[in-house]
């Protein structure tokens, strides 16, 4: 599914660091829970990080209260230098249940 933010409804960024990337896997958890899915029907995740070595402990902190504890899905972290505005964006694949398929 398309890459998730931390966007307010108005789509402006939260400009707090971790509430942002709360805010990313809770819009994340919309769309999941919109196609019938949950966070563990995702097999593959990429993130985006704008500054990978302070974000990447803060998502490690977020992760848990989401997917529960270790084994996670396959997960690739990428440093990028711009997000339009944001730090972290996170992108998954995940498969229907098979009730949907």
């Amino acid at each position: 599914m398309s890459g998730q933010v931390g966007s307010h409804p108005d789509g402006s960024p939260e400009p707090d660091p971790e509430a942002q990337i709360r805010l990313a896997f809770d819009n994340l958890l919309q769309v999941l829970d919109a196609a019938g899915c949950s966070f563990l029907d995702v097999i593959d995740v990429n993130l985006y990080l704008v500054d990978p070595p302070n974000l990447l402990e803060k998502v490690w902190k977020v992760l848990p209260s989401y997917w529960g504890q270790a084994p996670y899905p396959s997960l690739t972290a990428v440093g990028v230098t711009w997000l339009s505005g944001f730090i972290f964006e996170i992108k998954v694949i995940a498969r229907l249940p098979s009730s949907q398929a």
